[in-house]
């Protein structure tokens, strides 16, 4: 008889997520174990607890989930996690804290829904939080170029050479840093955009109705946020694929669809194989398959 599946959820807030517990659940995982404040120095016990109780053939249907609210806690519970396995002996795992990773799938792929991503012009505003990175990580990968956009000009320098490290790219200009400050900059790579990401956090807005107007080769818009104010001006949170003009519109709930049907899949791929490792890429890629 086949083993049962199992998830183990990884959590470095004080109550693991009841969202990642739910979508869990919804995924078909038969046994959620959930474990809370989980630092790294208590990793390798919870995985190779794990790994050492099922035979090679059956580790498949074992996996691990980190997740939590927390997402620089998260990555380094993610690090600690593949840091335990050895040889063979390991188990899938995949990592999406404040579901970043899925949310910023979602949003690449609503864009590509519109238009090629590959040589378009996207700016991505609040492009050095959890999800404005992984977005404009993505998008540069996908060949677009990039403007990353930030209040702090040379955190957003620092975020573009990191990504440009990662993607193993030399292309200085597939990837530029701007200043929210530097109006004119800001305006200039606006006024070239032909999608724009608001990924900044809740409850501020990045962009008004006159900026936005004035941005005349604008394919698609994607708001984020999911709290008021908007991050966009005019898009509203449950805009889907909303056409205005030559645009199309997106809220955070008209991306969240999107974004669960992925997550759902993602948990899934975990019990395919006993050696997937999911982090934006990996999810990127299971996202184009659906």
């Amino acid at each position: 008889m086949e083993p049962q599946r199992i998830l183990i959820q990884l959590d470095p807030d004080r109550h693991a997520s009841v969202f990642d517990a739910v979508v869990a659940i919804d995924s078909n995982v038969q046994h959620l174990l959930q474990y809370s404040d989980v630092e790294p120095e208590s990793v390798r016990g919870l995985v190779h607890g794990a790994m050492f109780t099922r035979g090679p053939a059956d580790l498949k249907n074992t996996a691990i989930f980190v997740g939590g609210s927390q997402v620089s806690a998260g990555e380094a519970l993610f690090k600690a996690v593949r840091q335990s396995f050895f040889g063979p002996v390991r188990c899938s795992v995949m990592f999406d804290g404040n579901g970043a990773n899925t949310t910023a799938v979602a949003a690449v792929l609503s864009a590509a829904k519109h238009l090629p991503l590959s040589g378009c012009r996207s700016v991505v505003l609040g492009g050095t939080g959890p999800v404005g990175g992984r977005v404009a990580k993505l998008m540069a990968r996908q060949g677009s170029h990039v403007c990353l956009v930030s209040r702090d000009l040379a955190k957003a320098q620092s975020a573009c050479e990191q990504i440009l490290k990662q993607i193993g790219s030399t292309d200085q200009a597939a990837l530029q840093a701007c200043a929210s400050s530097d109006q004119n900059a800001l305006r200039v790579a606006l006024g070239e955009a032909q999608v724009v990401f608001a990924c900044g956090a809740a409850g501020v807005q990045l962009l008004n109705r006159d900026q936005l107007s004035a941005c005349p080769k604008l394919k698609v818009v994607i708001d984020l946020n999911a709290v008021p104010p908007e991050g966009i001006e005019g898009i509203s949170v449950m805009d889907k694929a909303v056409q205005r003009g030559e645009r199309f519109d997106y809220g955070a709930v008209g991306v969240g669809g999107l974004k669960m049907k992925i997550h759902r899949a993602a948990i899934g791929k975990l019990f395919t194989c006993n050696d997937a490792v999911l982090d934006a890429e990996e999810i990127f890629a299971i996202g184009q398959s659906l």
